[in-house]
Protein backbone atom coordinates (compact mmCIF):
# COMPACT_ATOMS: atom_id res chain seq x y z
CA UNK A 1 0.00 0.00 0.00
CA UNK A 2 1.09 3.21 -1.24
CA UNK A 3 1.78 5.60 1.77
CA UNK A 4 -0.57 8.90 2.04
CA UNK A 5 1.96 11.86 1.77
CA UNK A 6 -0.69 13.81 3.97
CA UNK A 7 -1.06 10.94 6.08
CA UNK A 8 -0.18 11.48 10.03
CA UNK A 9 1.73 8.88 12.56
CA UNK A 10 -0.18 5.76 13.18
CA UNK A 11 1.56 4.90 17.02
CA UNK A 12 -0.77 1.95 17.33
CA UNK A 13 0.45 0.30 13.78
CA UNK A 14 2.88 -2.82 13.26
CA UNK A 15 4.67 -0.40 11.28
CA UNK A 16 7.47 1.56 13.48
CA UNK A 17 6.52 5.02 13.38
CA UNK A 18 10.12 6.21 11.80
CA UNK A 19 9.34 3.82 8.69
CA UNK A 20 5.91 5.55 8.58
CA UNK A 21 7.37 8.79 8.27
CA UNK A 22 10.16 7.50 5.97
CA UNK A 23 7.15 6.69 3.86
CA UNK A 24 5.40 10.01 3.70
CA UNK A 25 8.55 11.88 3.40
CA UNK A 26 9.38 9.46 0.27
CA UNK A 27 5.70 10.19 -1.03
CA UNK A 28 5.71 13.78 -0.68
CA UNK A 29 9.13 14.16 -2.61
CA UNK A 30 7.52 11.99 -5.27
CA UNK A 31 4.57 14.14 -5.22
CA UNK A 32 6.73 17.37 -5.69
CA UNK A 33 6.82 18.88 -2.57
CA UNK A 34 10.57 19.01 -2.33
CA UNK A 35 12.53 19.23 -5.82
CA UNK A 36 16.18 18.17 -6.38
CA UNK A 37 18.75 19.67 -4.58
CA UNK A 38 16.63 21.36 -2.56
CA UNK A 39 16.38 21.25 1.63
CA UNK A 40 13.92 19.16 2.98
CA UNK A 41 12.48 20.74 6.29
CA UNK A 42 14.47 20.50 9.68
CA UNK A 43 14.64 17.96 11.83
CA UNK A 44 13.55 20.05 14.67
CA UNK A 45 10.44 21.21 12.24
CA UNK A 46 9.54 17.42 11.36
CA UNK A 47 9.34 16.97 14.91
CA UNK A 48 7.23 19.53 15.62
CA UNK A 49 5.16 18.40 12.82
CA UNK A 50 4.43 14.45 13.21
CA UNK A 51 5.01 14.82 17.27
CA UNK A 52 7.82 12.58 17.20
CA UNK A 53 11.02 12.45 19.14
CA UNK A 54 13.97 13.50 17.19
CA UNK A 55 15.55 10.38 17.19
CA UNK A 56 12.74 8.86 15.42
CA UNK A 57 12.82 11.48 12.94
CA UNK A 58 16.53 10.98 12.45
CA UNK A 59 16.44 7.58 11.84
CA UNK A 60 13.17 7.72 8.99
CA UNK A 61 16.06 10.35 7.30
CA UNK A 62 18.99 7.69 7.80
CA UNK A 63 16.26 4.75 6.16
CA UNK A 64 15.95 7.53 3.18
CA UNK A 65 19.80 8.65 2.80
CA UNK A 66 21.09 4.95 2.97
CA UNK A 67 18.15 3.54 -0.14
CA UNK A 68 19.34 7.09 -2.22
CA UNK A 69 16.33 9.56 -1.85
CA UNK A 70 18.22 12.16 0.32
CA UNK A 71 21.69 13.24 1.33
CA UNK A 72 23.25 15.32 4.24
CA UNK A 73 25.39 18.35 3.43
CA UNK A 74 26.64 18.75 7.74
CA UNK A 75 25.61 22.19 8.64
CA UNK A 76 23.24 22.61 5.83
CA UNK A 77 20.83 20.07 6.14
CA UNK A 78 19.07 17.34 4.37
CA UNK A 79 18.66 17.64 0.33
CA UNK A 80 16.79 15.38 -2.19
CA UNK A 81 19.56 13.61 -4.07
CA UNK A 82 18.75 14.54 -7.51
CA UNK A 83 18.24 11.38 -10.18
CA UNK A 84 17.00 9.21 -7.35
CA UNK A 85 14.80 5.92 -7.27
CA UNK A 86 11.76 7.24 -5.09
CA UNK A 87 10.57 3.60 -3.72
CA UNK A 88 7.15 2.90 -3.14
CA UNK A 89 7.84 2.13 0.78
CA UNK A 90 11.53 2.12 2.68
CA UNK A 91 13.14 -0.65 3.75
CA UNK A 92 14.86 -0.79 7.31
Amino acid sequence: MEPDPDGDIDHGAPLPPYRQLAGILAARIRRGDWQPNRAIPSEAHLVQEYGLARATVRRAIAVLVDQGVLFVVPQRGTFVKPDSEQPSMPNA
